[in-house]
């Protein structure tokens, strides 16, 4: 139960922090500001954060026609929902 816990709440945190970094990437890029690098939003959404990164994109309406942050976004989601699944079976 409480690696299920652990799991769950790490993946809360790093969406969490891969929507803010979306929202400050897209405000950068209305300001003209420096940038957060794509390769930083594509490493959170992949490892643990493509809720929030899904979330990001559709919210804060940026990087909506880039292939690889849709691509990398649903295939996170489903890995991390898989890996979700299996410790909800396995951990509980």
């Amino acid at each position: 139960m409480l690696y299920f816990i652990i799991i769950c709440t790490v993946v809360a945190i790093i969406s969490l922090i891969t929507f803010i970094l979306y929202g400050a990437d897209k405000r950068r890029a209305i300001n003209g500001k420096w940038r957060i690098p794509e390769k930083t939003l594509l490493i959170f959404s992949f490892f643990g954060g493509a809720s929030g990164g899904t979330l990001g994109m559709i919210l804060f309406r940026h990087k909506t026609r880039k292939a690889a942050f849709i691509l990398v976004n649903a295939i996170g989601l489903l890995w991390q929902a898989a890996a979700i699944i299996f410790a909800a079976i396995y951990l509980i």
